[in-house]
């Protein structure tokens, strides 16, 4: 890792995100993830991406690829055979890309649509970054001007700044 607040040049976000310990587990989920992997592996496309911690993601109330709604209307069962699989893939896809902002740099109270289409923006309170987000489906119910919570993540670190963006480390999850 460069001295804070440099950046490794020539270096892009899939060549460190592996790397980085305490976000092991998010880390192997944007793996999973085509549309993630693409853009984390190519220089061209920058992106900020808002890595739940391990603890978080150990710590979450149902695992990333199940959706409440799933099991409300499939039963038990909701993940079994190949349109539980297509099911899962599409929810653990939703909630990766919920944590990637495609823009880096990302100035303070700049408003960008996740790759899975929520708003999200930051402010710095009490000298710490704090991630805020409006989910994707806020026009619908009426909500485009209103902070979610939880909605004050706070970003823990800076893990990495590299030539396509930034690997910041949250205590908490956007999706």
């Amino acid at each position: 890792m460069p001295p804070s607040g440099e950046v490794s040049t020539g270096v892009i976000i899939s060549d460190v995100i592996g790397k980085t310990q305490n976000i092991a587990i998010f880390s192997g989920l944007t793996r999973d993830i085509d549309s993630v992997a693409d853009r984390l592996d190519d220089a061209s496309k920058n992106a900020t991406v808002l890595a739940p911690d391990n603890n978080v993601m150990r710590n979450l109330k149902r695992k990333p690829w199940e959706d409440p709604d799933d099991y409300e209307t499939f039963g038990e069962k909701a993940y079994d055979g190949q349109d539980g699989q297509d099911r899962a893939h599409k929810n653990l896809r939703r909630f990766v890309e919920a944590h990637i902002v495609p823009q880096s740099p990302w100035e303070e109270g700049q408003k960008v649509k996740t790759l899975a289409g929520n708003e999200v923006w930051y402010e710095v309170k009490n000298s710490k970054k704090k991630v805020l987000r409006v989910p994707a489906n806020a026009e619908s119910v009426g909500l485009q001007n209103t902070q979610i919570q939880p909605g004050d993540v706070e970003v823990i670190s800076i893990a990495d700044k590299v030539a396509n963006g930034e690997v910041w480390v949250i205590g908490g999850s956007v999706a």
